[in-house]
């Protein structure tokens, strides 16, 4: 007996030790900044397997010896099989010689089409590919626009044909014209990692439909017959859009089209269908994860459903079919459950996180199942160890985090889930409510080191909303696939939740957001408020409220009294300049407008904000173009009590929002002892009208050490000309914000040798249409010896007037093997 007990405690520590180091090991390897090559992957994994055997041949009489051995191995194992993995995708890639050239390319549409006022996006699986009639290896899926006018095309300068007239289908086989480029996104701190997500998607490039009158048209050649789940998708987000579309009543049109954007969102898991202003209120009130197919929004629904299906399976008998005598009503419970919330994650698209929740709930349940009594983190490392090994890079996403702990929680606590004992239908509301705060409560620090967003109406608004969308929006829309009318009910009943979602978002702290943590805070505070969930003893729960109180008082550091700070951020094609002192802000610009629904300011800049803590004083807009202005609106909303400086006209609709004072040569301020000047446009510029460009707002910052920056917005070789002739000796600066992008318009000789700069920033897109910065321009700026940075390959640009001579860049500071490198 006492052998039998050693053998039993070794193996359990075994395991174990083998699922944990199979996670560091795939942690390791996904930190790394570039790849091997297959060969020392192949070694590696091959000395694991060799470790593995000498391990294995201690067994449990050498104990801690043959322990290590094994979890040495496993992590081993991990890391080159990940390794080899990442190693056949990269191997994928575009040719760089492929981006920009006129491609004809044939393939099916492997997933329904996103259709916006931009146009439609879609994925494409090619099947073959030609370059002037040569064969040509593309990545096997691309991510493709078709976009509805040239206005909206980002890219190059294709004229491009309306897509609303081209009826895109999952399953059609197509052959068009495409221009196609690498994976390449904006990357700013805490900000989203786009790169990684087409990585992890498998999408080994990007491009766009030409249908110019020199390129041949685009040929619908037929229905391939794959695909056929997500045609039905479409089909049924279709329906829906027109079913709610019908829907009687003048003046109702965006209350129709947000009811069925959320719905379809339901049923479909077309998260684009949901417009921009309802994320925001979802997110105020921390309901978003309702409206997403999420990771923890199927747990819950394969929660709810095995508590119906034991509920049901106990009851058979008193309907004469006494199933529990041939399947356990808890077993049944658990493979109900699972039932569901696969189909469900099936039908919703089959998107990274379902896919993730659907292994966890399938791991926990297959062990179960098994009669493996372990304790449930054990349970826990085992279905983590699973998630990783179909996906390693899930460890980088947040949804993975959020879903991961939202599991371990429920099962931590006991939550009964995919069983339900004998309790009635309101014992079973009142556990949910229960699993509810105890999982808001645990995800809070989570979220806060995530996002740096929490709301403080959340537990009120889920209090309603749970059960609401769980129990009735989101079956009546499922339900809705069968029988229509049952879409428009769905719809009057979701209209009083929005509208009550939409109160509590108004409220004055709605949420709160506080600067994203360090990671090794973040991770204390994690585990604070997993603490603060369990059922504990009161000195348990206290330690992890001392674990917790560091991240949410910590600050980010800044800028000595007298120095200050720039980041260009990564926004594309525009500008976008946080400048930080000791303890104030300024923002120079504010992006460019992506489309009808997209911009920098809430793409990028209000994020950034928020992860930094940041409350700017003053938003400088150089000037009215689109390119920097196109998140002011976003910015300004985040920012209320930012002031408005700028040349825009009274006209400009911003004007309404925050009214602005006009910027003119001569104005000055100091904060914290750094001098703030502005430079042009001169007062009696505004007399007659100018060029929105010749207009652009000059800022000059200088610390008191006389190290400076000149940031001159969009400025041409004539306002540079008369820059020099009148205030040459304020021109002088260590570091200077690239003039128009680098125009061949801008950037004079005699500009650059007044000016003097160490560094030129230039923040510009990747393939940008316009060509910046033009090669002259380049070229002036290699004769004078001086240190370009630019956007594309940097990222986020990183500057100090303590450091003057240096420039960090986002890229080099955070390598990763998946992110693209430009040429």
């Amino acid at each position: 007996m006492l052998a039998e007990a050693v053998r039993l405690r070794w193996r359990g520590r075994a395991i174990a030790w083998l699922l944990a180091a199979w996670i560091a090991g795939t942690a390791l390897q996904i930190l790394q900044p570039s790849l091997w090559p297959a060969a020392a992957y192949w070694a590696f994994g091959g000395a694991g397997m060799a470790v593995a055997a000498v391990g294995a041949a201690l067994g449990a009489r050498h104990g801690k010896a043959s322990l290590s051995l094994l979890a040495v191995a496993s992590g081993a194992i991990a890391f080159a099989a990940v390794g080899l993995n990442a190693g056949m995708r990269a191997g994928q890639a575009l040719a760089p010689a492929l981006e920009g050239a006129s491609l004809r390319v044939v393939g099916v549409i492997a997933a329904m089409p996103q259709r916006s006022d931009a146009g439609q996006r879609f994925r494409f699986e090619v099947e073959r590919a030609t370059l002037d009639g040569r064969p040509v290896t593309l990545p096997p899926q691309l991510q493709m626009a078709w976009y509805a006018s040239a206005a909206t095309a980002a890219e190059d300068d294709a004229p491009l044909a309306a897509a609303g007239s081209a009826v895109l289908r999952a399953g059609d086989r197509w052959a068009f014209t495409a221009r196609l480029k690498a994976p390449h996104g904006n990357l700013n701190p805490h900000g989203f990692d786009y790169e990684l997500w087409l990585w992890e998607q498998g999408i080994g490039a990007t491009g766009y439909v030409r249908t110019g009158a020199h390129d041949v048209p685009p040929e619908r050649l037929g229905d391939s017959g794959a695909y056929r789940l997500e045609r039905l998708r479409q089909t049924v987000r279709d329906r829906l859009f027109a079913a709610l579309g019908s829907d009687a009543g003048a003046g109702a049109e965006d209350a129709r089209r947000q009811r069925a954007g959320i719905l379809a969102a339901l049923v479909t898991g077309d998260q684009r269908a949901i417009e921009r202003a309802d994320w925001d209120v979802f997110r105020a009130t921390g309901v978003a994860h309702l409206m997403a197919i999420s990771g923890l929004h199927i747990t819950m629904f394969a929660w709810l459903a095995g508590a119906l299906v034991a509920a049901g399976w106990r009851r058979s008998a008193r309907w004469g079919w006494p199933l529990a005598r041939w399947l356990p009503a808890p077993v049944a419970a658990r493979v109900g459950g699972l039932l569901v919330a696969t189909g469900y994650a099936l039908f919703s698209g089959w998107g990274v996180p379902a896919q993730r929740t659907v292994l966890m709930l399938a791991s926990f349940g297959l062990l179960q199942l098994a009669g493996l009594r372990w304790p449930w983190w054990l349970n826990w490392l085992a279905a983590c160890a699973v998630v990783l090994a179909v996906d390693p890079w899930a460890l980088t996403q947040a949804g993975f985090w959020l879903s991961f702990v939202a599991v371990g929680i429920l099962f931590a606590t006991d939550s009964g889930a995919f069983g339900s004992g004998g309790k009635r239908a309101g014992g079973r509301f009142l556990q949910l409510l229960r699993e509810q705060w105890t999982v808001t409560l645990a995800l809070t620090p989570l979220s806060l080191l995530l996002f740096g967003q929490v709301s403080l109406v959340g537990l009120l608004a889920n209090l309603l909303a749970i059960p609401w969308v769980t129990l009735v929006i989101t079956p009546l829309a499922l339900a809705g696939a069968f029988w229509s009318p049952l879409w428009q009910l769905a719809g009057w009943l979701l209209a009083p939740l929005v509208a009550w979602l939409g109160w509590l978002a108004a409220w004055p702290w709605a949420s709160v957001s506080l600067p994203v943590a360090p990671w090794w805070l973040g991770l204390a505070a994690v585990a604070g408020g997993v603490l603060l969930a369990l059922p504990a003893p009161r000195a348990v729960r206290l330690a992890g409220l001392s674990l917790l109180l560091p991240a949410l008082l910590w600050q980010p550091p800044r800028p000595a009294p007298g120095q200050f700070e720039l980041l260009a951020a990564d926004i594309g094609q525009g500008n976008a300049v946080l400048v930080r002192t000791a303890s104030h802000a300024l923002l120079y610009d504010a992006g460019p407008r992506y489309s009808l629904e997209s911009d920098a300011g809430h793409r990028e800049l209000v994020p950034l904000l928020r992860a930094l803590g940041e409350r700017i004083d003053m938003l400088v807009l150089s000037h009215r173009d689109t390119d920097h202005t196109g998140g002011a609106l976003a910015v300004l909303a985040s920012q209320p009590q930012a002031t408005l400086l700028s040349s825009i006209g009274d006209d400009n609709a911003l004007q309404a929002v925050r009214p602005a004072t006009r910027c003119h040569g001569g104005q000055h301020w100091v904060w914290d002892g750094v001098r703030f000047s502005v430079l042009h446009p001169a007062e009696g510029d505004y007399a007659e009208p100018r060029k929105s460009n010749a207009m652009s707002c000059v800022l000059r910052l200088e610390a008191v050490d006389g190290a400076s920056a000149l940031l001159v917005g969009d400025i041409e070789a004539p306002q540079e000309a008369q820059l020099v002739a009148s205030q040459a000796t304020a021109l002088r600066a260590d570091v200077l914000l690239a003039p128009h992008h680098g125009s061949r318009s801008s950037s004079s000789a005699l500009f650059l040798d007044t000016v003097r700069p160490r560094i030129v920033l230039v923040q510009a897109g990747y393939r940008n249409r316009f060509g910046h910065p033009a090669p002259e321009v380049s070229a002036r700026y290699a004769d004078r010896g001086l240190q370009v940075a630019d956007s594309p390959h940097c990222g986020a640009m990183h500057w100090s007037s303590a450091r003057p001579g240096e420039v960090r860049c986002e890229r080099v500071l955070r390598p990763r093997y998946w992110r693209h490198r430009p040429p």
